[in-house]
């Protein structure tokens, strides 16, 4: 299915100008979603029976900065086949135009369960919110962590000395050795 025919099948069931095709470098069909209309646009993405796009695989995001909206959230669907064993399985790719100064979105979390885990990932890498996500916390960087590391504009200067380190050289006795004496500790 195309993703001509995605917009379509929902133009009539979701406000207008609240999805798009969007261009894609790959064979994916790729839908630009309106932030307003997220929620509504992925409901019908998951309980239209001809869609049923019902795993959500992925989400990410991009900083485009200066660009403006800054940000891209882009999130990945499949869906195992509408209708039974005679429909073939889909793929979808969602995206999202998120303003740098109100790097806000509704969260998923109550469409795809999934997207919890993935919505907190965005979240501590790019600070961009969820509205009513249940749990919006830090889950890659420390609890402490100041910043999101992934926007273009993180300070990334590091004050630190390289560490370096050496090859351990052994003489071939040195290897036999050892082999000999690790051999003995496991037999015993």
């Amino acid at each position: 299915m195309t993703a001509s025919a995605i917009v379509e099948s929902l133009t009539p069931l979701v406000p207008a100008g609240s999805i798009e095709v969007a261009e894609a470098g790959d064979a994916m069909p790729t839908v630009t979603v309106a932030r307003a209309h997220l929620v509504d646009v992925c409901r019908e993405l998951r309980d239209r029976a001809e869609l049923r796009f019902v795993l959500a695989l992925d989400m990410t995001a991009v900083d485009y900065l200066p660009r403006e909206p800054r940000y891209e959230v882009v999130i990945h669907l499949a869906s195992p086949g509408a209708g039974g064993f005679g429909n073939v399985p889909k793929r979808l790719r969602v995206k999202v135009l998120v303003p740098g100064a109100d790097a806000v979105l509704p969260t998923l979390s109550g469409v795809w369960p999934s997207m919890d885990w993935a919505e907190r990932e965005v979240w501590d890498m790019f600070g961009i919110s969820f509205d009513g996500h249940p749990d919006l916390r830090r889950i890659l960087m420390p609890d402490d962590w100041e910043g999101h590391p992934a926007r273009k504009d993180y300070p990334v200067q590091i004050s630190m000395t390289p560490k370096v380190y050496e090859p351990l050289q052994l003489t071939p006795e040195e290897f036999a050795n050892n082999v000999r004496t690790s051999g003995r500790a496991h037999r015993e």
